[in-house]
């Protein structure tokens, strides 16, 4: 089998971590890496994640790595904050009949929730029909914890009566933005961007839409609750400390209404220290994924990302590794699709080729 030609945009935690997966890899070859700081241009992409060179340098030009014709960009570039930007990329490679794997764009996880902006989907949809390309949009949360694995285990049901997803993670270690997004290490009195529902709904709860469209159901409403926890001693960071009197523990729910009933939820239980909100829902284990169905028959999963090379790396890195891999081992199976929008729903079994070697 011929290997897939891919470009990789982003050069952050989890382009990097992928970039290193890709190029030992015997499925994929790594053509060109693209990068939206100028300050990393020119640069071999090797040293970059820690690697010997590879002659590969990283340029901020699309035109440049259009034409190398890749099978597919596998884009994992900046959050929705900064869409006008995301869209030029990735419209870009569409329009050259190139598909695209991203992890950037989340509400994209599923296109028709009514949320997303119209200047967020006429672009793409237009850019897709005019190179007959096709996009893929994944992540964790929202992403396939809380798709994938749901909907798998809803498949094994006669009736479900609900279904709750659950990330359950400790942040101690997590140095991505939790202060302005989740108010985490903020005084109690502040408003973060997530607390306000239409902002939660849209950032994070695409894939419960999805989920009742998969179901057959249309949903009466979504809802969002909050809630804070306050620390009444110092806690310790990767990012500095937080000290007592502020936020060090959130908890949220995106809940599907349908007859009256909460059917699905999405709930996010992020906090700093194991010890922290301990009335809150917690894991069989640290740093977990679960997926609860009350049904016939009841289910639970819990899931666990871990490195286990010594490195000593957090488990939300682990998660962040697996983020990246989805949206690459996806690419075969969308170079396969008709032009247009994927969801998980088009997706067959990606049972991850070329990954026992």
């Amino acid at each position: 089998m011929d290997k897939k030609r891919v470009v990789v945009w982003g050069t952050g935690v989890v382009g990097a971590m992928v970039i290193a997966e890709v190029l030992d890899h015997p499925v994929f070859e790594l053509v060109g890496v693209g990068v939206t700081r100028s300050e990393r241009v020119g640069q071999d992409v090797g040293p970059l994640v820690g690697l010997e060179e590879t002659g590969i340098l990283t340029t901020t030009s699309v035109d440049e790595l259009i034409a190398l014709e890749p099978d597919a960009l596998v884009h994992y570039g900046p959050t929705a904050q900064y869409a006008d930007d995301n869209i030029r990329v990735i419209t870009a490679f569409l329009r050259a009949g190139i598909d695209v794997c991203s992890t950037a764009m989340t509400p994209w996880v599923w296109p028709a929730m009514k949320q997303n902006p119209g200047n967020w989907i006429t672009p793409i949809e237009e850019a897709c029909a005019e190179g007959g390309a096709s996009c893929f949009t994944t992540g964790i949360d929202p992403g396939f914890a809380n798709d994938l694995f749901p909907m798998t285990l809803m498949g094994l049901c006669g009736r479900v009566d609900s279904v709750r997803a659950s990330e359950l993670l400790d942040y101690t270690d997590y140095e991505g933005d939790y202060e302005d997004e989740m108010g985490i290490g903020r005084p109690p009195s502040y408003t973060p961007l997530l607390e306000i529902p239409d902002l939660l709904i849209m950032a994070w709860g695409a894939t419960v839409p999805m989920i009742a469209h998969a179901a057959g159901i249309e949903l009466d409403d979504i809802t969002t609750t909050w809630e804070k926890w306050v620390t009444p001693t110092d806690r310790k960071t990767a990012k500095g400390v937080i000290e007592a009197g502020n936020v060090a523990a959130i908890r949220f729910t995106i809940n599907g209404v349908y007859d009256g009933r909460e059917v699905i939820t999405l709930e996010h239980v992020n906090r700093i220290g194991l010890d922290a909100a301990p009335d809150w829902p917690a894991g069989t284990g640290d740093d977990v994924y679960r997926v609860d169905i009350a049904g016939s028959p009841s289910i639970s999963q819990e899931t666990a990302f871990r490195f286990t090379d010594g490195s000593g790396r957090a488990p939300a890195v682990a998660g962040c590794l697996a983020t990246g891999l989805r949206a690459l081992n996806a690419v075969p199976a969308v170079n396969d699709l008709p032009p247009g929008w994927v969801t998980a729903l088009d997706l067959p079994l990606i049972p991850g080729a070329g990954t026992i070697r």
